[in-house]
């Protein structure tokens, strides 16, 4: 992306603004909802368009490749309006459409797709630093506010996961070239086991994307490093 006319100057604010995004990331999140998912929506998107942004800025990758990563975040969940089957899929070809009438460059749509298409551990890889970027954002989002069930008698074990993560932060440690999922995790609620049951094939993932990115990825949960 050396070319300046492969730049365009969408930025993320822009994307936050567009109403058709907002109400297909409201009507994904309620349609998951409806089938027992856990919160896929405003909030999510919102965290995990920042810490894909804040990877890249803490790796020291060009402005541009920052503000990319954060539209993939923002967008890379909006496919699930269509069927939470190959979301990922789906999040691309709709954000194809509206990064284009927005005005986006072919060249930087096209960074963008291949990670929303890519974001998920049944089917993506890191396929560049935006992509990669967003997988451990993503992956990271683990979080008791996540979960919307409100009776804890019919909790699954992702409720129950989730609702055990008091804290979830993703440290970016550059001198080391180490990328540090830290989780803090109520064991009377769930067991750390029960975290690596639902969860190992993320945490590989996790790790694929910090390879990509020339770093290593470590877990650690309640202080203790488990990966």
């Amino acid at each position: 992306m050396d070319d300046k006319n492969k730049y365009s100057n969408i930025v993320l604010k822009d994307v936050k603004k567009n109403p058709i995004v907002n109400v297909f990331i409201k009507s994904a999140n309620d349609y998951l909802g409806t089938i027992g998912y856990t919160e896929h929506g405003v909030r999510h998107v919102k965290l995990v368009a920042s810490i894909a942004e804040n990877v890249l800025l803490y790796l020291d990758y060009p402005k541009r490749l920052q503000e990319l990563a954060g539209i993939a975040g923002y967008m890379h969940d909006i496919g699930n309006v269509v069927n939470r089957k190959d979301h990922g899929q789906s999040a691309a070809l709709v954000a194809m459409r509206l990064l284009k009438d927005m005005g986006m460059t072919p060249e930087e749509t096209a960074l963008i797709l291949s990670a929303v298409g890519n974001h998920e551990e049944e089917t993506g890889d890191p396929v560049n630093p935006v992509a990669a970027a967003l997988i451990l954002a993503d992956k990271s989002d683990v979080h008791k506010t996540r979960v919307r069930n409100l009776d804890i008698s019919k909790y699954d074990i992702h409720d129950r996961v989730n609702s055990a993560v008091e804290r979830s932060f993703l440290k970016v440690l550059k001198g080391k070239k180490v990328i540090s999922l830290q989780l803090t995790i109520d064991t009377q609620i769930s067991k750390v086991m029960e975290y690596f049951e639902i969860f190992m094939s993320r945490m590989l993932m996790c790790r694929r994307a910090a390879v990509f990115l020339d770093c290593a990825f470590e877990l650690i949960i309640n202080k203790r490093k488990l990966l």
